[in-house]
């Protein structure tokens, strides 16, 4: 299993790498749209809607919001500002996430109540963190756009990686046991400081000046923290719905869902402390 995780991994690498460099911002809405709504397909079943027809009509519902807003958008003369404030609901919703997390048994049962609070859920964590990853790629304040995408993505990365390895060589603390038993506390650290490292290190290149490295290290410590949130409550999802994988369309990864369950959380925190700060 292990074998074909890293195979696949180097497989779609190199995929979505260039994707956004090379991608215009257009396009790269488009693309990252589809991934987006197949992980929300998964959602869907997790938030206990078995039925295909019922899910390809939710589905189409969260595709035609999408096409509002671009058309919202470029009705306004281009502006960014509605993808902005959708990023930041995706930062209050994230925030109102971790609540729901220290309330493990909320929306569980298997009623119609827990299965439309989830399917909220579904849009709030879906249509931001697409928002924010078209404001951050199209970056208008002149910046290289596609370059800060990348980053913001090489930190989610970097933070998996830096988890997965301190939290098996000093993992001793259960960060959320009910939740997810395999994250630590060590893990998490680890996690952050991967995250801030690979953020420092790499920003220069995105066009981030000596002076705002700080800066950058402030977000990406925020964005490194958004991500767990992100991956606790996918794991949450599972959990309540009794699986062990959101889908199986990747080799060894699981659901694309279980892939970027953490960049749903951190785009939009990402964009956010980007806009706010000027970097």
């Amino acid at each position: 299993m292990t074998r074909t995780r890293i195979l696949a991994a180097l497989l779609m690498a190199p995929v979505a790498i260039a994707a956004v460099l090379m991608l215009n911002t257009p396009w790269m809405a488009a693309v990252s749209a589809i991934v987006f709504l197949a992980a929300l397909w998964e959602w869907l079943r997790l938030s206990d809607v078995e039925d295909t027809l019922a899910r390809s009509a939710l589905l189409v519902l969260n595709l035609l919001l999408m096409v509002a807003i671009v058309w919202a958008s470029a009705t306004g003369g281009g502006s960014l500002v509605l993808l902005k404030m959708l990023a930041m609901v995706g930062v209050a919703w994230w925030l109102a996430a971790m609540l729901w997390l220290r309330h493990y048994d909320f929306a569980s049962a298997p009623d119609a109540r827990s299965r439309i609070v989830k399917l909220m859920a579904g849009t709030l964590a879906v249509i931001p963190a697409w928002a924010a990853l078209c404001v951050i790629h199209a970056s208008e304040d002149g910046g290289h756009g596609n370059r800060w995408l990348l980053l913001a993505l090489a930190i989610v990365w970097a933070t998996d990686t830096g988890a997965y390895f301190a939290g098996r060589r000093f993992g001793r603390r259960k960060l959320a046991p009910r939740i997810s038993p395999n994250k630590t506390v060590e893990g998490l650290m680890g996690g952050v400081a991967a995250g801030v490292l690979v953020a420092v290190a790499f920003a220069p290149l995105a066009g981030a000046t000596v002076a705002q490295l700080p800066l950058v290290a402030l977000v990406a410590v925020l964005t490194v923290l958004a991500s767990v949130v992100g991956d606790l409550f996918e794991s949450l999802l599972k959990r309540h719905a009794g699986a062990k994988d959101s889908g199986t369309l990747i080799p060894g990864h699981g659901g694309v869902l279980d892939r970027i369950d953490s960049v749903l959380a951190a785009l939009p925190v990402f964009a956010f402390g980007k806009i706010w700060l000027g970097f």
